[in-house]
This record gives structure tokens, C-alpha cells and sequence, in this order.
């Protein structure tokens, strides 16, 4: 793969491990860190890490506990979901226009 296409690559594997963490998180809450890696199979920097911009993004809430999701965990997957779509759409226009070509 080229240089260009890196940078993508490793947004997109940051973006999946946040919804890993979104999702394991909600089906075990509250949950620490130890367990999250657990769950996972991720390192625990890599958990602190995602928890860390979830909960800035609102998206989890630290608890003595352990994380919770918060109440806009429902608005943003359907956010996600609708995303996702449009950049499908965009990923098989560019393959049209190569196709093309």
C-alpha cells in the first residue's frame, strides 16, 4: 500500500478499537480498565487511551466503579451507522471512476 493511504488506514483501525470499546463497555458496565483488556485481547494503554477520548467525546463516563456508557451512546451509533454509509457510497463511487479509467 502506498504512503498516501496509511494515514486512512490507521484512522480507521483507531475508529473500529473505539467501537469495540464502546460496545464491550456497554455490554459489561461498569468496567475497568484490567477487564476491559481482558475482553478485548487490546493492551491496557491502548484501553486507557480510548476511554480517554470516549469519555472527553462524552461517549463514556468514569465511575469509581469502572466506565459506563453514557445516555448519547444510542445517538451516536445511529450517527455512526449513517456515516458509514455515506462514505461507502463514496468508496464505490471513486471505484466506478477507476473502473473507468
Amino acid at each position: 500500500m502506498t504512503e498516501i493511504f496509511s494515514g486512512t488506514m490507521a484512522e480507521m483501525d483507531l475508529i473500529e478499537r473505539h467501537i469495540l470499546m464502546l460496545k464491550v463497555t456497554r455490554e459489561n458496565q461498569p468496567v475497568g480498565i484490567i477487564r476491559l483488556s481482558e475482553l478485548t485481547g487490546l493492551p491496557k494503554h491502548k484501553v486507557r487511551y480510548s476511554l480517554r477520548l470516549l469519555e472527553k467525546d462524552g461517549l463514556i463516563v468514569a465511575t469509581q466503579e469502572g466506565a459506563t456508557v453514557s445516555d448519547k451512546y444510542d445517538e451516536f451509533m445511529a450517527d455512526l451507522s449513517k456515516r458509514l454509509d455515506e462514505i461507502i457510497s463514496r468508496v464505490d463511487a471513486m471505484r466506478e471512476k477507476i473502473a473507468k479509467s
